[in-house]
Formats: C-alpha cells, structure tokens, sequence
C-alpha cells in the first residue's frame, strides 16, 4: 500500500514560537526547561533528523547550549542520534504520547478503525491545543491501493480545514482566537448548517477532508475526520459514518 504522508511543516504555522525562548514578555519561569521544549517542537516541525548546529541555529543559542539541552533530553530518551549523528526525536515521548487523554485515545481507536476500513480513507481524532489542532491519533484503512498517513502530532491552526473548523464549532465565539477572519467564520456557519465540515487544498495542497464536531464531557473540544486525495466519496456519506463514530464514542466515555 502506497502511503502519503501528510503533514503540515513549520513555516505554515501561524503560532508565534520564538527563537530565543525567554525572550517574550511572559517569560517562561525557567529559561532552561523552555528551550528543553523547544527542541522537541523543532525536531517534530523539522520532520527529519537534525545536526546540531541546526538545532543550536533554530533556536537561537551557541552551539554549546544547544548540545547540552540534547545531552539532558537523550538521558531521559526524549531525543535519540542517528548512525550519522543526528538528532530525533526519541522513543520515549511514544510512551508520553500514549498516556495524553487516555481514555479518549483507547476509546475512539476501535471506532477510527472501523471508520478507516468502512470507507478506505485514513481516519484521525484531533484535539484543541491552544489556538492550534493536534492529531491525537490516526488510522490508515487496511486494504487500500493508496492513503494519507495523517501523522499524531501533527498541527495546523484552528479553523483552517475541516478539522479545524469543527473544533473551532465547539467553542464560544468569545474564545476564538483572533486569527479567526470573518471568511472563517462564515465558512463555519454555512458547514454547521449541514452538520458538517468539508476542505479541499487548505491545509495541505491537494488534500480533502471531512470532519464532524466531536463534543466530550471533560475534554478539550475534538473532532474526528477523513483525509484523502480529492473527493473520492460523497461528503454527506463520509460524513454520516463519522458522526456514528463519533456518537459511538461519546456513549463510550460517557460523553
């Protein structure tokens, strides 16, 4: 099975990182526990292994303060080296990962799945982080000639695509962000009207999704969608089958 990764890269972003942490006027408390995490969020963005001197570049800091970040972040496996020398992100953060909303994600992965096989298309549950969307987890269809590997981590910013916009659905307007353009906003209405969410090429070029609202007691607000290379099923039957997951899940959890 052919697979096509989809991920949106750092320069989309629209969430202001900077290179030097500590340099805001909300300062973090600690200056060295920011850039710890700060590596982190490079190396995900990066989406490959870097050297160090990139890393030290990217976020702004002497080479030397850069590797002893590293050093610190690969005694506890959160980096790891390639056989070349360079730096990923480690095996650890997998083990981290699994433990974020864990019951959401052991509930909601039997449904993706289903969802996944039903309709041939990679299918992914997306939660709230801020003024961002984050793929918590993510399915691929077993039998397919081709799919969209969706990868967990991956962001793009509230209200963009149709994920983005079915989050955006399960918040008060009084805490949108300000990113938020009346274009959005009309977009959002006309989708809530059908009850669902439908993008072409805004996240990704030549990418299709659709999406419906996933609202849980006790949980940052989420959606489940499906990603594919054009309209290759009818939004209203994709969308049908995610609201069933969807509502199956929300029973499972008590949602």
């Amino acid at each position: 099975m052919n697979t096509i990764v989809y991920e949106r890269r750092a320069s989309g972003k629209t969430r202001d990182r900077r290179s030097m942490a500590g340099t805001t006027t909300d300062a973090p408390a600690s200056q060295t526990l920011s850039r710890g995490i700060r590596i982190l969020e490079i190396l995900s963005d990066a989406g490959e292994p870097l050297a160090i001197d990139e890393v030290a570049h990217r976020l702004g800091v002497h080479r030397s303060v850069a590797y002893r970040l590293v050093r610190t972040l690969e005694h506890h496996g959160l980096t790891s080296r390639t056989d070349a020398g360079r730096i990923e992100l480690g095996a650890r953060l997998a083990a981290l990962a699994a433990g974020v909303a864990r019951d959401l994600q052991s509930e909601a992965l039997p449904e993706l799945t289903a969802v996944a096989n039903d309709v041939g298309l990679t299918c992914f549950l997306v939660v709230l982080d801020r003024d961002e969307c984050v793929t918590l987890t993510s399915i691929e269809p077993r039998h397919a000639g081709a799919s969209v590997a969706q990868r967990p981590g991956s962001r793009h910013p509230l209200g963009i695509g149709a994920p983005g916009r079915a989050v955006l659905s399960l918040l008060p307007r009084a805490q949108w962000p300000d990113t938020i353009t009346p274009q959005i906003e009309q977009q959002l209405r006309t989708a809530e009207a059908v009850g669902y969410m439908v993008s072409n090429d805004e996240v990704i070029p030549h990418l299709h999704a659709v999406a419906v609202p996933l609202p849980l007691r006790g949980h940052a607000p989420a959606a489940i969608a499906v990603v594919s290379l054009g309209d290759q099923r009818r939004a209203a039957d994709l969308a049908a089958r995610l609201q069933q997951a969807a509502d199956a899940i929300r029973t499972s959890i008590g949602g």
